[in-house]
C-alpha cells in the first residue's frame, strides 16, 4: 500500500521536527535560564539506591527523615532532596560511585525525591563529629517556585550528647539555630523538616560568587 508524504505547510514546527524538518523563520534555539515551569526531576536525577547511603539492613543504619513544607504549612510533593556527609569516623569522603550502590563503599551522597504527602527518608549512617565536635550533613532543596536551589544544614544531636556549637550556628539566636536541629524521635530516627517560607522558615545558606 502506498503512502503519501505529510503537508508539510500544515503541520506544527514539533511535528516537522518529528519528519526531520527544522523549523524555519524563528530565531535561532539558545539556553534558557533557570523556569519556575515544572519541576521535572524525575525525568533524570532520581536513580536507584538514591535513598541509601548505606543499605537499610545495616547495623549502624538511622534514619533521616520528614517533610518540606511551603510557606504555608502544606506538604510540597515535588521537592527533591539531596545529602552529602562524612562517614562515621569524621572523614570527608572522596569515593566515587554514587550511583552504583553495588559496590557498598559509602560516598557520603544520597538524593531522594518527596512522596505525595511530602515527606521523604535517607537510610545513612551517623556521621562522626567536625572539628568542632558538631555532627552535620550539608542538604540541597530543589522544588517547585524556586529559580535556584537552597542549601541548609541538618545537625544531629545524638541522645545523651549536648547541642553542637560551631561558627555556623554560634551566628544564629536560638529559635533559628533550632530549625538545624535533629534530634531522635521515638523510634530512634532523626526528624529534620524543611520549611521554605514563614513561621519558622528553614535557615538557608548564602554562597557568593567571587568578588
Amino acid at each position: 500500500m502506498a503512502t503519501t508524504e505529510p503537508d508539510q505547510a500544515r503541520l506544527t514546527a514539533p511535528e516537522r521536527l518529528a519528519h526531520h524538518e527544522p523549523p524555519t523563520g524563528g530565531p535561532d534555539l539558545v539556553q534558557t535560564p533557570s523556569q519556575t515551569i515544572g519541576p521535572f526531576f524525575a525525568f533524570a536525577l532520581p536513580f536507584d539506591g538514591g535513598p541509601f547511603l548505606v543499605p537499610p539492613a545495616a547495623p549502624h543504619a538511622v534514619r533521616l527523615h520528614g517533610s518540606v513544607l511551603d510557606g504555608a504549612g502544606a506538604p510540597v510533593p515535588d521537592a527533591l532532596l539531596e545529602v552529602w556527609q562524612r562517614d562515621a569516623d569524621g572523614r570527608v569522603v572522596a569515593e566515587p560511585g554514587s550511583r552504583r550502590r553495588d559496590r557498598g563503599a559509602f560516598t557520603g551522597f544520597g538524593r531522594v525525591a518527596t512522596e505525595v504527602d511530602g515527606t521523604y527518608e535517607f537510610r545513612t549512617e551517623l556521621p562522626g563529629p567536625d572539628a568542632h565536635g558538631a555532627r552535620w550533613a550539608l542538604v540541597t532543596v530543589f522544588a517547585r517556585g524556586l529559580l535556584h536551589h537552597l542549601f541548609t544544614r541538618v545537625y544531629f544531636v545524638p541522645g545523651g550528647e549536648e547541642e553542637p556549637t560551631d561558627v555556623l550556628l554560634a551566628q544564629l539566636p536560638p529559635e533559628r539555630r533550632r530549625t538545624l536541629l535533629a534530634g531522635p524521635d521515638a523510634d530512634g530516627a532523626y526528624r529534620f523538616d524543611v520549611r521554605l517560607q514563614g513561621e519558622d522558615e528553614t535557615v538557608f545558606l548564602d554562597y557568593p560568587g567571587p568578588r
